[in-house]
């Protein structure tokens, strides 16, 4: 399953979307530790496997929150991108 957590409004759209198959089977989730303004949770999807969200208080913030893994030029990959071993994070912005 994809999931989109995020918003949009008039500047755009900005969602984190994560496959939740790859998520659902990886054990370690290193990605939530490498997140620098600590946006992710471990939740239980439909299917009652524990896979990674967006904190559903800071899904209304990516933008701001992202900002500083996301620099305007020579952006290097993301850490979260970066540390997810399935590569099931991606950013719509």
């Amino acid at each position: 399953m994809i999931a989109h957590h995020g918003y949009e409004d008039a500047e755009g759209a900005f969602y984190i979307v994560i496959d939740t198959g790859p998520c659902a089977g990886c054990a370690d989730r290193p990605c939530v530790p490498a997140c620098p303004r600590a946006v992710f949770v471990v939740e239980e999807d439909p299917y009652g496997d524990p896979v990674v969200a967006v904190d559903g208080a800071r899904r209304r913030t990516l933008r701001d929150a992202c900002a500083a893994c996301k620099p305007n030029r020579d952006r290097p990959p993301l850490p979260c991108v970066a540390a997810c071993p399935g590569g099931a994070i991606r950013h719509t912005w």
